[in-house]
């Protein structure tokens, strides 16, 4: 016997009218009633008590009704399961991701577009070094990274471009860089440049100013760098959203008159990803944001 016997024999149970079943499965009444012989032929059973006007369940068809009904909803259910599989509607997803994505906000908009598209898919979310989350996407570690970029990336994996970002200095409040009407990059020449994960921007910015830069320590994420920085320990160029989350003592921010030097969100993955979850969130992220 087939599946599609215990359709038939589901679909005469329910009606007990081998016309009415028939019109329902979309098959003739004699090529139903000849695939319920043979699955009577086959258990070497009756199934149907059978007369000209009308058809009833036997107690051993009784018996079967329910075990058919049953082997048919798991096949069901486990090809639904399979189909959602396979269009990354299931599963889980480890995502990494550096502080700044968090500021921008980039990452709470997509993390929610892709939770409210596929409910069932498990996102693992956690806050990681910038410089480790290359290598945790390559190995495996995390599926998934938000990085601001330009970053060296390991062999096999890419980083789609997101969000472009421009940067905001930050400084002590007591700096004389405060008592300027409008602070530019030459400015900042005899500054400790205190470094972020991301070092683009205060090394563009000193080549803007045509100055040598004059480095500090690289404390790790931004909480560190602007905690330095509300120390008096030195100033540090950072995106400009940061400005509006991370508020310390004696720490202000001021924008760099002239400055034309951007860093931009990307998200990291695997170049030859098989997992089709993964390959929905990357999918999803790529689509131009409605108008």
């Amino acid at each position: 016997m087939e599946l599609r016997h215990f359709r038939y024999f589901i679909a005469v149970a329910q009606d007990l009218h081998f016309t009415r079943a028939a019109a329902r499965l979309g098959i003739s009444t004699p090529t139903l009633t000849r695939q319920i012989q043979e699955m009577e032929a086959s258990l070497g059973i009756r199934l149907f008590e059978r007369n000209q006007r009308s058809v009833a369940l036997t107690p051993a068809g009784e018996v079967l009704l329910a075990e058919a009904q049953s082997v048919v909803a798991q096949f069901e259910a486990a090809q639904l399961r399979a189909q959602r599989e396979a269009r990354g509607e299931t599963g889980k997803i480890h995502v990494g991701y550096v502080a700044s994505a968090a500021y921008s906000g980039v990452l709470q908009r997509q993390v929610a577009a892709f939770r409210k598209a596929c409910p069932d898919v498990q996102l693992l979310v956690r806050e990681a070094p910038m410089g480790t989350l290359p290598e945790q996407v390559r190995d495996g570690q995390v599926d998934i990274a938000y990085i601001r970029s330009p970053m060296n990336l390991p062999e096999g994996v890419d980083a789609l471009p997101l969000a472009p970002e421009g940067f905001i200095l930050a400084l002590h409040s007591d700096s004389w860089l405060c008592g300027l009407a409008e602070i530019r990059p030459a400015h900042l020449k005899a500054e400790t440049l205190i470094l972020p994960e991301q070092v683009s921007g205060t090394l563009s910015t000193a080549e803007q100013g045509g100055f040598v830069p004059r480095l500090g320590p690289q404390p790790g994420g931004l909480v560190a760098v602007l905690t330095l920085v509300s120390l008096g320990e030195g100033v540090a160029i950072v995106p400009n959203s940061v400005a509006g989350h991370i508020s310390l003592p004696s720490l202000v921010y001021r924008d760099i008159a002239g400055l034309e030097v951007t860093s931009y969100l990307s998200l990291m993955s695997r170049q030859y990803e098989k997992a089709a979850t993964i390959r929905r969130y990357i999918e999803l992220v790529s689509r131009p944001a409605p108008g």
